[in-house]
């Protein structure tokens, strides 16, 4: 089969399906990795985490070890971290502040400039080989939006800018949540999931499946905190209240729903007002409501969602067909009140990540879609992304933000230069 006959987009009959053998087989991720992860701009990190000159941090990044620096001039730079001379591992620690890293092999150093700077016995090198010659691999683009750092291995990628496109509207909506600089909270969540990465893209937008899956958080722990949950409990119906979906180029998208109450609104109650006056001072009262008013997860093709209520950066990427791994993040002002901050990171942790109210009903949705897959004849069968199809304005419980990301893929997987149409039919409005 073709990468074309692996989606069903009817537009006419409103029919929208995805053939299951994409989440299972072994070639289309090899395909995914060379199409999607090599050729996009992919998040790395935030600037808070190089907070000076001479900082560097290293992780995994759609499986490829990277250094990000901070040199003296002050840029952000991107190395693989693989040392030029037998491949190890030049960067072992996570972060740290220094002048050279150092391969703990041969002992090969490297400023953070990526320059070799010092290696033990150099005279007994000679012929062709130089210095000059052995830094390290640069990452070919490194580029930053409102402090959210983003790498490509595609030297002719677009500009960050031109591929965020609209949806930065949406990214400034939730970094103007303070009216001072934000930073990433000390620590990270890893964990993994056995299954597709790909079903975490739909899950991670995917209002629909909120109540009835995270019932032991919406229907129980509010309530056991004294938290009137009414407003949760009317979504069982599936109607999204006044939640949206919107689409954009590039496979962006995102779900929009008026802010509901959580802990963390009555546990700082009077802080958060007078931070909603000075954003009303600042933006003024419309904006303000923009701001404060709407919880949204925002999602930039092809792995990394910004998940507005909790203040959660997210990223994963796929190891196998069926298992991927997952990396979040805490961005919290840098001027909170202690007591607000803790607020903040206890309300980021009580539903997200490993130990989270939400997280353990995610994994186990989406771990058993991969061992229901298995639950076939010859025909791998069909996964059906066709809810709200057709509609003028989606709501935030329809699938359109999902039909966004498949087009994208597809697009991409078939290497297919022209823009896809992001929306369900022609008359549609964002």
């Amino acid at each position: 089969m073709t990468i074309d006959d692996l989606i069903i987009d009817d537009a006419e009959d409103r029919r929208f399906r995805v053939e299951r053998s994409v989440f299972t087989k072994q070639q289309i991720l090899d395909e995914e990795k060379e199409n999607i992860f090599n050729r996009c701009w992919l998040y790395a990190g935030h600037e808070s985490e190089l907070p000076e000159p001479e900082t560097f941090l290293a992780r995994k990044i759609a499986n490829k070890p990277i250094i990000l620096t901070r040199a003296k001039d002050g840029e952000i730079r991107a190395f693989l971290n693989a040392c030029t001379h037998r491949g190890n591992l030049v960067c072992r620690e996570k972060a740290g502040k220094g002048k050279l890293l150092r391969c703990f092999y041969h002992s090969w150093a490297f400023n953070l400039e990526g320059e070799l700077a010092a290696l033990p016995g150099p005279e007994a090198y000679s012929g062709s080989w130089k210095k000059e010659d052995m830094g390290l691999t640069p990452v070919p683009r490194v580029e930053s939006y409102r402090g959210l750092i983003f790498i490509c291995h595609d030297e002719n990628v677009e500009p960050l800018a031109e591929y965020l496109g609209d949806v930065t509207e949406y990214i400034d909506l939730m970094l103007d949540f303070t009216d001072a600089e934000s930073e990433i909270a000390k620590g990270e969540q890893n964990y993994c999931i056995g299954a597709n990465w790909k079903l975490l893209v739909e899950n991670s937008f995917d209002s629909y499946h909120g109540l009835p899956t995270h019932g032991r958080y919406f229907g129980k722990f509010l309530n056991d905190v004294k938290l009137d949950s009414g407003s949760w409990s009317e979504l069982n119906d599936g109607d999204s209240l006044g939640g949206r979906s919107y689409a954009f180029k590039n496979g962006h998208a995102l779900t929009e729903n008026p802010a509901r109450p959580t802990p963390l609104q009555i546990r700082s109650q009077e802080e958060l007002a007078d931070i909603k006056k000075r954003l009303t001072a600042k933006y003024g009262e419309e904006r303000a409501n923009r701001i404060t008013g709407f919880n949204r997860n925002i999602f930039i093709f092809p792995n990394l969602f910004l998940i507005a209520y909790w203040r959660t950066i997210r990223t994963f990427y796929p190891v196998s067909p069926d298992y991927m791994e997952i990396n979040a993040w805490c961005l919290l002002p840098t001027n909170d009140s202690p007591q607000l901050k803790q607020n903040r990171l206890e309300n980021f942790i009580s539903f997200l990540g490993p130990a989270g109210f939400g997280t353990p009903d995610d994994v186990a949705a989406l771990e058993g879609c991969q061992k229901g897959f298995a639950a076939t004849n010859r025909d791998p069968g069909w996964s059906d992304i066709s809810r709200g199809m057709g509609k003028d304005i989606a709501d935030s419980t329809d699938e359109r933000q999902m039909r966004t990301f498949w087009r994208e893929w597809q697009r991409r997987m078939a290497t297919q230069e022209t823009p896809v149409d992001i929306l369900d039919n022609s008359d549609a409005k964002k």
